[in-house]
């Protein structure tokens, strides 16, 4: 079985979360699934820190951000599938 790098939980979501430290721009990622059990596999665009979340599909400003199957703020910068997504491209909708 391949090293899981990142976790989903629901099939909806669009940003996964890394569990492993030292993600580096251009590694191939396995995911995990954890509705359904299956994996997918994303190239890392940007280095990725441990806990923060990588973009699984590309990312339109305004869309709403889908992590553990939960609306956790807004796209305020395009980021494409394998980049870094954090403070610099998300938002929150409370403010």
């Amino acid at each position: 079985m391949p090293t899981t790098h990142f976790i989903v939980h629901d099939k909806a979501d669009n940003v996964g979360v890394v569990v492993v430290e030292d993600v580096k721009a251009g590694q191939r990622l396995t995911g995990w699934v954890m509705e359904g059990d299956g994996t997918i596999v994303v190239k890392a665009l940007d280095p990725v820190p441990l806990g923060h979340k990588i973009a699984l599909r590309d990312l339109k400003p305004g869309e709403t951000i889908l992590k553990y199957g939960h609306d956790i703020g807004k796209v305020v910068a395009a980021t494409g599938k394998g980049r870094h997504v954090h403070v610099h491209n998300i938002k929150t909708k409370r403010w």
